[in-house]
């Protein structure tokens, strides 16, 4: 393993077992609390596609004409992870990106998906982010959390942009999370399926194949130069707390 990237996992490892081993999943024990970090955690999941999407508009040429940007091989690792991650299969082999998967999930387990909805209606008009989240009453967990990760969406450093995204996200979820979803599923006659299914497959294609294209990616990004590895490992570790910080914020509610 490149020895830069292996500095950098060395010194976040702390930072991730805070959040793997966080006492927030032993809290979750119905299906209310469920929907409770659901209805939080959806927001991670959003942000999580706008992070992508800044990387692929950075890496790729997304302007009409077309011209060829950067390098071929670091095209070719954001847009199979764009491929996965917008366009995926869903439960039922029908095509559907991440984040509606989860948005059905929540549906299934009755979430109240108010808070989500507004957001995005009010986005996709073009009402500016925090506006957005302000109207749609967002709370100052999920916003706060947002808010950094567009710091480093707005920082202009891709090599930033690229770590936050590779050590960050969604395989932090710990198996014993997954072990309690298939046991409510199988309580609930079914009712917390395409959950199940969500966590299912980030770990067979987030946490394996893709962790390994957004590691190359990160290596390119960052290549031979010190001072991008140190700036990257610093905003992997701020936006590992942004998301303890979030976390205890949903336990202080299931408590």
């Amino acid at each position: 393993m490149n020895p830069n990237l292996l500095k950098l996992k060395t010194e976040i490892e702390p930072l991730r077992n805070q959040l793997i081993q966080h006492s927030v999943y032993n809290k979750i024990k119905t299906i209310n609390h469920l929907n409770k970090f659901m209805e939080h955690h959806v927001f991670a999941v959003w942000d999580f596609m706008s992070l992508l999407k800044t990387l692929q508009k950075i890496l790729t040429c997304v302007d009409v004409p077309w011209f060829p940007i950067g390098n071929p091989q670091t095209r070719y690792l954001i847009n199979e992870i764009v491929l996965g991650e917008e366009s995926d299969i869903d439960e039922q082999g029908f095509r559907t990106s991440h984040f509606e998967l989860y948005l059905n999930a929540m549906k299934q387990t009755g979430c109240n998906l108010t808070q989500i909805n507004d957001f995005i209606k009010n986005i996709s008009k073009k009402i500016p982010l925090e506006i957005s989240m302000q109207i749609a009453g967002v709370s100052s967990p999920a916003s706060n959390f947002i808010l950094k990760t567009f710091e480093v969406i707005n920082s202009n450093k891709t090599h930033v942009q690229a770590a936050v995204f590779t050590f960050g996200r969604e395989d932090l979820i710990p198996g014993m999370f997954l072990s309690f979803v298939k046991e409510l599923n199988n309580q609930t006659s079914n009712n917390v399926s395409v959950l199940k299914y969500y966590l299912e497959r980030h770990i067979e294609v987030d946490g394996e194949h893709h962790s390994h294209l957004a590691y190359e990616m990160t290596e390119k990004l960052c290549g031979s130069n010190i001072t991008k590895w140190e700036e990257a490992t610093e905003e992997v570790k701020k936006s590992l707390k942004a998301r303890i910080s979030l976390w205890n914020a949903i336990e202080e509610q299931l408590n």
